[in-house]
């Protein structure tokens, strides 16, 4: 049964434009969030005004490390995209811990630098800054300055310092309405540029490059036909002085060989033609109905680049290779609506499969450890979970399993 695949966000972020990316930046992630942590944890322990309560300091502590845990996991490659609801649960968590960190050691504020939520705050907004859109981290941004303030300006209030509580209460947010306005101006101007770049190359790098290889691929084939078969036909009949029925014979059957191979090359799909220039002939592809050939250029760009991959890896073994690609759903025109396969669609007409939704299994057989096995590809299973958000990916030794859909259109 094909899993549904997850809804998409309308704007994309930096790690969808670029996987890779954001898969190297999370490690900062990774670190800013540990070091809250351990921030908040000698400060609560070690450097504060009052004694408070070491209950509330502990929760404080706590919610800190759970809005770490959040990003650490939504965060991942093989969970992406980074989604809505784990960014609304970080921006909680976050202002929960102010609050708590205020109530912990609510009393006279003598020293602003024990005061850790005010930066971890803001440096909350930074670490999500490649996974959500402008749009969400100014939003989360303001909501977590707003906590922030307040939570700043009504322990001002109560127990006045030398700085009026309007200002006191500004100073607080001022941190994270500065870090927030610096991933809004990054998130907004990466997506600006990717779009961009990615317009123009879409244009015609993407689709030139196919048509290149697929032309390559069938002049290839047909130069194969004609030094193995046309060419030495050729040079005997020069030699001979009458040409007999077996020479007629052998010519229709050279002449039937070309057409069939002309046949298979209008009916091969670009990703029957990539896996068989990388694979060679043993590689299998089964798609009667042509569907690989409805992914949107981006798509394709994924996919065939894994393949290139995959194909030339020293440890993948090219005779296991096999890829099924069927459309689900009770739209399901049947493996007939194309015609049979060989023949293609039947004369005069152009099939078009009907929308729905296809789903591609992709089977390897890879000399390798799975250790080995998610070094080589790891990179590539973070492009293709964020281009198909349903990927289940299955490594096993010397095996590898690939699981994904995608809505025609």
């Amino acid at each position: 049964m094909t899993r549904p695949a997850p809804e998409r966000d309308t704007a994309r972020t930096a790690q969808q434009y670029d996987p890779l990316g954001a898969m190297g930046s999370r490690p900062l992630a990774i670190v800013l969030g540990a070091s809250g942590v351990l921030w908040a944890l000698l400060a609560s322990v070690f450097d504060r005004d009052v004694v408070g309560s070491p209950t509330l300091s502990a929760l404080t502590v706590l919610l800190l490390a759970a809005s770490g845990t959040v990003v650490f996991v939504a965060s991942s490659p093989f969970r992406a995209p980074f989604p809505r609801w784990a960014f609304a649960v970080h921006v909680l968590l976050l202002a929960a811990a102010t609050v708590t960190s205020i109530a912990a050691q609510w009393g006279p504020d003598r020293n602003a630098l024990n005061d850790f939520m005010s930066l971890l705050c803001a440096t909350g907004i930074v670490m999500t800054a490649p996974y959500r859109p402008w749009s969400d981290l100014a939003v989360g941004g303001l909501v977590l300055a707003v906590v922030t303030g307040a939570s700043w300006g009504v322990a001002a209030s109560v127990f006045p310092a030398d700085v009026p509580t309007g200002v006191a209460a500004f100073l607080a947010a001022a941190p994270t309405l500065v870090l927030t306005a610096a991933s809004v101006a990054f998130a907004w101007t990466f997506a600006g540029l990717a779009e961009r770049v990615q317009i123009r190359a879409g244009s015609y790098s993407v689709e030139r490059a196919e048509r290149d290889g697929i032309d390559a691929a069938v002049q290839q084939d047909r130069t194969t036909i004609l030094t193995r078969d046309v060419a030495p036909f050729f040079a005997e009949l020069r030699t001979k002085a009458v040409i007999t029925d077996a020479d007629r014979a052998q010519a229709r059957m050279i002449a039937d060989g070309i057409r069939r191979a002309m046949v298979a090359d209008a009916d091969r799909t670009w990703f029957e033609q990539a896996v068989r220039s990388e694979g060679g002939p043993d590689a299998v592809v089964d798609d009667p109905d042509g569907l690989i050939a409805t992914l949107d250029a981006d798509q394709r760009t994924v996919v065939r680049t894994f393949l290139r991959a995959a194909l030339r890896a020293a440890t993948v073994d090219p005779a296991g290779f096999r890829a099924t690609i069927r459309r689900t759903g009770s739209d399901d025109a049947g493996p007939d609506a194309a015609g049979p396969r060989g023949e293609g669609p039947p004369t005069g007409t152009t099939h078009r499969p009907t929308a729905g939704t296809v789903a591609v299994a992709i089977d390897l057989a890879v000399d390798d450890s799975d250790v080995g096995i998610h070094r080589t590809f790891d990179p590539y299973f973070a492009v293709l979970r964020v281009t198909f958000p349903d990927l289940d990916v299955a490594v096993r030794p010397s095996a590898l399993a690939l699981r994904f859909s995608y809505d025609q259109h």
